[in-house]
């Protein structure tokens, strides 16, 4: 590993930036890096190997190029420390420091190439459960959670433009107080669900108008983005997990669109195909169903289109589930 580091051309320019090293220093810092990588060529399982060395030599070159101080690499390790401690079976920090690194996404990107006009996915986020209640087609799924009423409907087919009759799609939301049922200290299941698809591939069913809401911003994360200037915002979006035997599992969120923090959401989950117009109808507006709603609500449609089940998700991976 040889060149000067702290000269990188690709590197943000400003006041912080360190002065380069002389000669003799990066030749010492280039043969530890070189030692360090090395000591991984024994390891048997040749994905592990590369992963350790590509780990090893993004780490030293960061730690090279920004000539980066012991009481800064000792505030990194106190950082994780706390991040650490504030994680439960609820509460996942490290989750939330990837989201907002932009690492969840990034990872989503490389393992979900674009496949023709599949429908693109994005960040799974920290509070997906596998135990959400089914409902029927047409049912509701917020169970009481506050916030005004909204209709979502559309189809899931496949690539080739038929329906998949059977699909799962599976539902989660937040409450318009910006909390997930998990949040809550008697955690009952509310504002997510499941349904299966009919035959002709369509579903439909009631949930919550979504709203943009803070990402728990009282630990090391949100004391992170607040030092740098940034909010913990989450762009409005319903999450949506479909899957089916024939097709590739697809985890997806719909932002509605003109949301005020819409593209600037703190874990850069929002894409352009992804924003979905959201319809306010009036109070006393005739429902799909019949249904008798007090007040506004809305409603929406998301047509889902699945990849087939044998395409790669990742050159280097293959088929991998979102979770």
């Amino acid at each position: 590993m040889t060149g000067s580091l702290a000269r990188d051309p690709g590197a943000p320019a400003g006041a912080g930036a360190p002065p380069a090293p002389s000669a003799r220093q990066e030749a010492v810092e280039a043969r530890l890096t070189e030692a360090v990588v090395s000591s991984f060529d024994a390891c048997p399982d040749q994905r592990l190997r590369f992963l350790m060395q590509s780990l090893v030599t993004h780490l030293h070159a960061f730690v090279r190029q920004v000539r980066l101080t012991e009481a800064e690499w000792s505030a990194a390790i106190d950082f994780l420390t706390r991040a650490g401690h504030i994680t439960d079976d609820v509460r996942q920090e490290f989750i939330l420091l990837s989201d907002t690194l932009g690492v969840s996404m990034q990872t989503v990107n490389v393992n979900h190439e674009a496949y023709e006009h599949a429908t693109e996915a994005t960040v799974f986020g920290p509070f997906f459960v596998d135990d959400s209640p089914e409902v029927p087609l047409g049912g509701d799924l917020a169970f009481g959670a506050p916030g005004e009423p909204c209709w979502v409907e559309g189809t899931v087919r496949g690539t080739d433009g038929m329906p998949l009759a059977g699909a799962r799609v599976e539902v989660w939301e937040a409450d318009e107080n910006g909390m997930y049922d998990v949040q809550y200290a008697a955690a009952e299941r509310a504002a997510r669900g499941h349904l299966f698809t009919d035959g002709g591939g369509g579903y439909r069913f009631w949930c919550l108008t979504p709203t943009p809401y803070p990402i728990p911003d009282d630990g090391p994360v949100g004391r992170m983005l607040s030092a740098v200037g940034r909010s913990p915002l989450r762009a409005a979006h319903l999450h949506f997990m479909a899957s089916h035997r024939d097709a590739r599992t697809l985890v997806t969120h719909i932002f509605p669109e003109g949301d005020p923090v819409g593209w600037k959401d703190s874990v850069f989950g929002v894409k352009q195909s992804l924003i979905t117009p959201f319809r306010r109808q009036q109070a006393g507006a005739p429902t799909p169903d019949g249904r008798r709603v007090e007040g506004t609500w809305s409603r929406a449609r998301f047509d889902i289109v699945l990849a087939p089940a044998e395409t790669p998700t990742s050159p280097l991976t293959g088929d991998t589930d979102s979770r």
